[in-house]
């Protein structure tokens, strides 16, 4: 190819990103924190701040081949220095940087899931409720009333040494030995944990926020999935009959009108 024909070639223009259908209720997110929101109504809730998404999709898991169905969503990036080769190629396929998160998420049916879309707050909306999972944080080697809310042994009667002990662990004389599973002094924390059920107060998709009414288990910037819910929520109030509307009316035309 000469030259000229370089210079009048026109740059190849980039395919567009599709998005994730919105009946994909899932996202992965990080927690920003605490705050304060008014309601309309004017009372006060507090809620934890999620900046969800926005999440590409890595690839999909289809039960053909894999026996299962899923959708691996994928968030934040990486530097290339720090991914293995496999990140690398993974996230060649749909020209965009190491992702540093992964999670598969279970479907029921991959109607218009594919790889490389694109998944954001959008699919949430207030007033729905959603499951948020994360990992708690980390208080190292912690004793039974810390790691168990035991309630201790009495300080009195000389007693310096056992207001924090967790008392007798073994079972005397039939077995002499600690059973598995017995409550005890180890580490703490650091575990995966589940709060069901939590309502989506306010979501601003121009930031990518969720604000959520409750607190979520982790630290600063620390990962969220969130997925709607399976559980039983309570239904919106039910809006006025057209009986009782038509009750009202007349006994508001019956009344006879003020003296002045």
């Amino acid at each position: 190819m000469t030259e000229e024909n370089k210079e009048n070639k026109a740059p190849e223009a980039k395919p567009e990103v599709q998005a994730l259908p919105n009946t994909y209720k899932f996202l992965i997110g990080e927690k920003m924190g605490m705050t304060q929101i008014f309601d309309a109504a004017g009372n006060l809730h507090a809620v934890t701040v999620v900046k969800a998404g926005p999440c590409r999709v890595a690839y999909t898991r289809t039960k053909e081949k894999d026996g299962y169905q899923a959708v691996c969503l994928g968030f934040g990036h990486k530097k290339e220095k720090n991914a293995y080769k496999a990140e690398l190629g993974l996230a060649k396929k749909f020209n965009s940087p190491a992702l540093r998160h992964l999670k598969e998420f279970r479907v029921a049916d991959l109607a218009g899931a594919a790889q490389g879309q694109t998944a954001g707050v959008e699919r949430f909306a207030e007033g729905e409720w959603v499951d948020l999972q994360g990992v708690s944080k980390g208080h190292g080697f912690a004793g039974g009333m810390k790691r168990h809310n035991f309630k201790g042994q009495p300080a009195s009667h000389g007693a310096s040494d056992r207001e924090r002990a967790p008392g007798s662990l073994g079972s005397r004389r039939s077995l002499g030995r600690v059973l598995p599973g017995q409550r005890m002094a180890g580490h703490y924390g650091v575990e995966t944990v589940s709060v069901q059920k939590v309502k989506i107060l306010k979501v601003i998709p121009e930031e990518n926020l969720l604000l959520v009414g409750s607190g979520i288990p982790g630290a600063t910037g620390s990962t969220v999935y969130i997925t709607l819910t399976n559980k039983r929520t309570p239904k919106p109030p039910a809006a006025p009959s057209s009986k009782k509307g038509k009750k009202e009316v007349v006994k508001a035309a019956g009344k006879p009108a003020a003296k002045k």
